[in-house]
This record gives C-alpha cells, structure tokens and sequence, in this order.
C-alpha cells in the first residue's frame, strides 16, 4: 500500500513531469474512481495546467493554474485535483500508446502529446476537484502531516488518548501519513511497546517517538521507499522476510539490535512486529 513515503516520491516525480503543461483531454476507464462527477472534471482540467504539488500524509494535492479569460468558474477560479492511492495506485509519464502501463484506469493528455497515467490495480484509488487542501483535510478529519507535526502538537493529541499507541499512532487524525508497518517501526526505533497506552507516555518517551517518526520518514523518502537499501538497524527487513517463501527466511525474524526473538501479533486490529526484550 502506498504509505507517505511513496506518495512523496509520486508527489516528486509529478512535479519533475507534469507541470505547467497544458491538458488537451481526459480519459476514465471507471467513472467509480472519480470523486468528481466526469464532465465537471473534463471542464475543469481542458485547457488549464498543473502548477503546483502538496503532500499531506497520503493525500496527494496538484494545483492548476486560472480558467481561461471569459469563462466561468463556479467559484473555483483555482481549484486543486485530489489524488489517493488507495491499496496500489501509482503514476506513469509517458508519450507512445504502446507504453501505455497496465491498469491505467485514468489517462491524463496533455496538449504537447505526453500523457499521464494514473495506475488503478484494484480500484480503491480516487481523484477529484477539491476547493482547497485546508478545507478537504479539515473535512476529513486529517490531523498533521508526519514530518511536520511537533512534539507539543504530538503530546496533546496522546494526552487525551486512554487507548493503545499504536492504534492512536495509525489514526490520521492523530498523524497524517503513518500506516502499518511505519508505526512498528517507528515504536521500534523509540523502544516503545505498541499496546503501551497513548496518554501514559512521559515526555521524554514522546521525544524519542517524535523522533523516530522523523528518522523512518526521511529515511524512507530518501531511499525512494526502497526497502531493501534501509540500515540494518531497521526492523523492516524482518517483516520482508516473513513473506519469503525461502525456509532461511526464519534466519532473519530476530531482532536487529537484541538478536532475540520477534513477537508477531495483533495490536489494534493490525498484524504487529516488536521485540519484547528492546520494547517492553
């Protein structure tokens, strides 16, 4: 699932494509995916040209540029497109119909020839004409984004939180961006137990958890959410193992810096990694 480190990158490589490009067309293989009905989409995007990226946790938000002169806006004169990449969505800039990717459900033209796809493997992914980023994350009820949240900010939301951390952790209303196995990781830089509950943590143990948000976060981002180029020290690697089909992948299911043994559980509804013994 695209987690926030991922959505950076596609935030990042859209801006390195697809910016000041005027749009020729719009094609939608399922009108489903589209929080926006179709034609008010078309209308909105035909002629104008992405200017601009934000990335609150998941959310993906492009700005495009004013309507032409004379026509009409609705209100919206600079309206932003919303993009979620749900289970699997990803984007692909490309030119030739032959390279066209598989699972393009929606096909961005632009007026120089190149398209954009938006990949669609299983359908959960959305994209729609919002007002503002402020209005639709106020809407959904989308607290901070994960690298920009401080550690005051941090400590009231888990101040008036009773329940375990690391459910509060994957709530997005708590912190925007943080999905499963981020919280684990980020629990297991902090040497954090994940059922320790939310508002008994002492400040110097929300200090160590904003900081390890901070380190996975950048260090994911820089690494392109490469998993496999993480430091060792890196919990990751264990939960990559666990899904080899190879028998010595049991080899690497001890914990990196106790070398003891990992415990897997359900925490929150959530298939959870820790180490007892670092985290207890």
């Amino acid at each position: 699932m695209p987690e926030l480190p991922e959505v950076e990158t596609y935030r990042r490589y859209f801006e390195e494509t697809c910016l000041f490009q005027p749009i020729a067309n719009l094609f939608v293989e399922d009108r489903k995916l589209l929080t926006t009905d179709y034609d008010t989409l078309l209308v909105g995007l035909r002629d104008r040209s992405f200017i601009g990226t934000k990335r609150v946790g998941k959310n993906l938000f492009v700005q495009l540029d004013g309507l032409p002169d004379g026509e009409s806006s609705d209100g919206l004169t600079a309206p932003w497109l919303h993009l979620h990449f749900g289970m699997t969505g990803d984007l692909a800039y490309f030119r030739d119909v032959e390279d066209t990717p598989r699972f393009a459900r929606i096909l961005f033209f632009f007026q120089n020839g190149f398209k954009l796809a938006f990949i669609c493997p299983r359908k959960f992914e959305r994209v729609g004409l919002i007002d503002t980023p402020e209005a639709y994350l106020l809407r959904k009820k989308i607290g901070k984004d994960g690298l920009e949240i401080s550690v005051e900010e941090l400590a009231e939301k888990f101040r008036r939180k009773a329940a375990p951390i690391k459910p509060v952790l994957m709530d997005q209303a708590t912190v925007a961006g943080l999905g499963n196995w981020i919280v684990d990781e980020v629990l297991f830089q902090a040497r954090l137990h994940p059922e320790r509950r939310a508002n008994n943590l002492t400040p110097d143990e929300v200090a160590r958890l904003h900081g390890a948000i901070q380190l996975v976060l950048t260090t994911a981002i820089t690494q392109e959410a490469q998993y496999s180029r993480f430091p060792t020290s890196f919990l990751i690697h264990a939960r990559e193992w666990d899904s080899s089909p190879y028998p010595e992948a049991n080899a690497h299911r001890s914990c990196p810096a106790c070398r003891g043994e990992l415990t897997v559980k359900q925490v929150g509804g959530r298939t959870t990694y820790f180490c007892g013994a670092c985290q207890g």
